[in-house]
């Protein structure tokens, strides 16, 4: 009979596409991770995957077994589930990824009120703004604002949130405030860039008039250009130039008027805010109560910035 164990690597993967990226998931090196496959199929007298260096794929036999493995499973974690739901305590380790500043200004207070709900937890939270491979990464869940949630992964959304231009009164009061996107090009903007050299960046608006209005794409550019995210914005403070930047990044800023936005007739790119993670089907519980937690905080976040959303200030004249 296969051992449970065995099931859930074969399971792992599937899902994560190669044997590596599973016994990273579960704790199997390579090397151990292999030969228990090859037990699970020597049990079962038939082959389950084909392996190459690139790619892992099911065999007819293969797929069968995977879905009856992951019924199977699936019932197992659901009963287990129902024990632990008496105690609701998250134990182990949760490994979290998130973009810089959204980390240090929402997932880190998130994650330091959760640890004190659970102190059996230990938690790593990696900032990085770039993407990171969730799966290879060995991260158990990943914060990320805007783009396509990878396909083999789960999404949960957390909050809606568009990305403004802003800049410190001190710029507007002495550069000007753009009355169009066209403008922007007449005006320094901090460029926030993704590897590479390039120091211009195109922006992209939507008309915040009706639906359907075509969007307007402008080329900006400028003498400061980054890689992170808070220098970009520390920048802006500073009086540097313009910046775009998520609302959630810039909110107790645009509140207190330390940062104006700008182009209030045009909306910038939608770019929803998700949790990611593997599967629903194999979340250990400590990853289940911290995204229900992300996802009530932020929902009580976004209430309290709607409720308390000052009346738009006058940007400075010229």
């Amino acid at each position: 009979m296969a051992d449970l164990s065995d099931m859930r690597l074969f399971v792992q993967s599937v899902l994560a596409g190669s044997l590596s990226a599973a016994g990273r998931e579960l704790g199997f090196s390579p090397a151990v991770g292999s030969k228990r496959l090859a037990r699970l199929e020597a049990g079962l007298g038939v082959r389950l995957l084909q392996r190459s260096s690139r790619r892992l794929a099911l065999t007819e036999e293969g797929q069968r077994y995977f879905e009856r493995c992951r019924t199977i499973l699936a019932d197992v974690a659901d009963a287990e589930a129902e024990l632990a739901q008496g105690r609701r305590e998250a134990t182990g380790l949760l490994r979290v990824s998130s973009p810089v500043a959204l980390g240090r200004r929402w997932i880190g207070p998130a994650i330091q009120r959760f640890a004190a709900l659970h102190p059996q937890l230990r938690v790593q939270l990696s900032l990085s703004d770039s993407v990171v491979d969730l799966l290879d990464g060995g991260f158990d869940c990943a914060v990320r604002i805007g783009g396509d949630p990878a396909s083999r992964l789960v999404a949960r959304h957390l909050a809606d949130n568009r990305r403004v231009v802003c800049a410190a009164p001190a710029y507007l009061h002495r550069r000007g405030v753009p009355q169009s996107p066209a403008e922007l090009a007449q005006h320094d903007c901090i460029v926030l860039s993704r590897g590479s050299a390039s120091s211009s960046a195109d922006w992209r608006f939507v008309p915040a008039g009706p639906a359907g209005a075509a969007p307007v794409s402008v080329r900006v550019s400028g003498r400061l250009q980054t890689d992170n995210g808070e220098q970009a914005h520390d920048w802006a403070l500073a009086g540097l130039g313009l910046v775009r930047r998520s609302v959630w990044d810039v909110a107790a800023e645009l509140a207190d008027g330390r940062l104006v936005a700008v182009l209030p007739a045009w909306t910038g790119e939608h770019a929803p805010i998700h949790v990611l993670f593997a599967s629903r089907e194999f979340l250990p519980l400590r990853t289940r109560l911290f995204i229900d937690a992300l996802v009530a905080e932020f929902a009580e976040a976004a209430a309290g910035l709607a409720g308390q959303a000052p009346a738009r200030r006058k940007p400075p004249s010229r």
